[in-house]
């Protein structure tokens, strides 16, 4: 019994001297990794490889706004925009339409809709916005995605 107790501490100390080997090699070889000039575009690349299709990704991304607080701003948006247009405010009212216009799940509905209940100058106000509100999403796109790209 007594040759027990060494043998089980040369085993923990071996034990112990092959984790901190092992955390070691882990700590090196990482840094080597990241260090690596190419690193960042060759994990660019590949997440861009994996990313589903425009389509799919545009899905996604309308998927979020089943989000109540998003849903909330939506309602916010055309509550103001009827204030505003009901104060003869045109410009203000299109305005806050274009916002509930660029955070709707269905655009070409919530058109249908506002085509048949707005006043056509309105109505034309908007259609008008509509190629700016296009550029502001894809110009947030490009945002989000340099920011991803960024914290990597």
């Amino acid at each position: 019994m007594p040759r027990v107790r060494p043998v089980l501490g040369l085993l923990a100390a071996l034990a112990a001297c092959g984790a901190v080997a092992f955390m070691a090699y882990c700590v090196y070889f990482d840094r080597k990794r990241r260090g690596d000039p190419a690193f960042k575009r060759h994990l660019r690349d590949k997440r861009r490889a994996r990313q589903p299709p425009a389509q799919a990704r545009g899905a996604q991304l309308w998927d979020l706004a089943t989000n109540e607080k998003l849903q909330e701003c939506f309602l916010q948006e055309v509550q103001k925009a009827e204030l505003w247009l009901s104060r003869g405010e045109d410009g203000m009212g299109v305005q806050h339409l274009s916002n509930a216009l660029s955070i709707c799940t269905q655009p070409q509905q919530l058109l249908h809709v506002f085509k048949r209940t707005l006043p056509p100058q309105v109505f034309q106000m908007l259609l008008h916005k509509i190629p700016l509100i296009c550029q502001q999403f894809e110009a947030n796109m490009n945002e989000q995605e340099c920011l991803e790209d960024d914290s990597d």
